[in-house]
C-alpha cells in the first residue's frame, strides 16, 4: 500500500500576521542601539588604549585592545545578521 506524501511550503512574510510591521519597527530599533552601543564601546576602547599606550600601563592599554576588536566584531556580527540568516535560510531550502 503505498503512503501519501504531503508537501509543504514555506514562505517567510513579516506582513502575514497581524503586528509585523511593529515588530519589524522594534527590530530595527534593536539593532540601531546595538550598534551605537558598539559605537561608544569603540570609541571608550581606543580611548583606553590609547592612555594605556602613553601612560605604560599594559593593563589597560590591552583591555582597550579588547574593547576595540569586541566592538568592531560585534559592529560586523549585526550588520551582516540579515545576510548570515537569509544565507542559512536558503541553504536550508536547498536541502530535498
Amino acid at each position: 500500500m503505498g503512503r501519501m506524501l504531503l508537501d509543504v511550503t514555506l514562505t517567510p512574510n513579516v506582513t502575514s500576521l497581524p503586528g509585523g510591521d511593529l515588530l519589524q519597527q522594534v527590530t530595527n530599533g534593536i539593532a540601531g542601539w546595538a550598534l551605537m552601543i558598539a559605537l561608544i564601546g569603540l570609541i571608550v576602547g581606543a580611548g583606553m588604549w590609547a592612555i594605556g599606550s602613553h601612560s605604560n600601563n599594559y593593563q589597560q592599554s590591552y583591555s582597550g585592545r579588547k574593547a576595540v576588536i569586541a566592538s568592531g566584531g560585534a559592529a560586523v556580527v549585526i550588520g551582516a545578521a540579515p545576510t548570515l540568516v537569509n544565507f542559512f535560510f536558503h541553504a536550508g531550502q536547498g536541502v530535498h
